[in-house]
């Protein structure tokens, strides 16, 4: 036994660099390749493997729970769309530094679309002289909310999870942080790093729809599950506006983002930030934002346990 042990903590590291090195040989090899037919092909390639794939299986349960009006042939065109989107975050995610193209006085020439309500809410943003928490969740490409807030002139601090391996994460700092601000990583010091940069008048985003064991309890597509409080408890410090910021794939390599009016927190009776009641609040946004768009959202992990 203690040998096999041995073995795996020697195999290990040598495993997580070999994925390390693969990752930034298809990353920097997908830049050279143009997006659009890479993200197609990437497409391909996960819409054919992942239903081989354990979380196939994840996600089938998931979406038979929160849909039971739903048929099963409805259910896996969901999924399919699922693997689809999948595959395309991961061919964009080689173009971040470049993907956001929108230009307000030729809407019609750029793959990003904005509504006038959301570059008014935008523009309210960048000029109220205040700080603001932005939430987004894992709907259609995740990485680009943040984009759309620097885009839009916001000074924004942007709490991340690193990947696992070192090799990959350094790469993928690099182009994440070319156009998103500064990046805080999830850990010990995030809540006080994310506290100090709302103080200081940054606008603080954050992802906000996976599970985590100790979070608070909300109802999501009418099952209990556990919701990160970190936003709510940020609040609670610095009160400051709520915004979701959710940007939705479109036909032909396009895509749509939406800042959604103030999300009103939930008090108690003394007026103090209600943590649950405010993350309820949220998490039924993202919610909302689902049903619209079902399959462009990551069903593939484990939301409710």
């Amino acid at each position: 036994m203690r040998t096999g042990l041995q073995l795996r903590d020697v195999t290990k590291p040598l495993g997580q660099a070999a994925v390390g090195a693969l990752t930034i040989g298809i990353l920097r090899a997908a830049r050279h390749f143009d997006p659009t037919k890479t993200a197609n092909l990437f497409a391909r390639i996960t819409r054919s493997i992942g239903p081989m794939m354990r979380e196939q299986k994840t996600g089938r349960a998931n979406l038979t729970a929160a849909f039971p009006e739903k048929s099963p042939a409805e259910i896996e065109t969901i999924l399919a769309g699922v693997w689809d989107n999948l595959g395309r975050v991961g061919a964009e995610f080689a173009h971040l530094d470049h993907i956001w193209n929108y230009d307000p006085a030729r809407p019609e020439a750029s793959c990003i679309e904005i509504d006038r309500r959301s570059y008014e809410l935008f523009t309210q943003l960048r000029l109220d002289g205040k700080p603001a928490l932005i939430f987004a969740s894992h709907l259609a490409n995740w990485e680009l909310p943040a984009l759309a807030a620097v885009a839009h002139g916001l000074d924004t601090a942007i709490l991340y999870r690193r990947p696992n391996i070192a090799s990959a994460d350094r790469i993928i700092q690099d182009m994440r942080a070319v156009k998103m601000g500064t990046l805080i990583p999830a850990g010990r010091d995030a809540p006080l790093r994310l506290a100090e940069a709302l103080k200081s008048g940054q606008h603080v985003g954050m992802l906000v729809d996976q599970y985590l064991t100790n979070g608070v309890e909300v109802t999501f597509f009418g099952r209990k599950t556990r919701a990160n409080p970190m936003l709510a408890r940020l609040l609670r410090q610095i009160e400051c506006p709520i915004h979701g910021v959710r940007v939705i794939r479109l036909p032909g390599q396009r895509f749509r983002g939406e800042l959604s009016e103030e999300v009103k927190p939930v008090r108690d009776a003394a007026g103090q930030i209600n943590i649950q009641g405010t993350m309820q609040a949220v998490t039924s946004v993202i919610e909302g934002w689902i049903r619209e768009y079902p399959d462009q959202w990551l069903w593939l992990h484990r939301r409710w346990r």
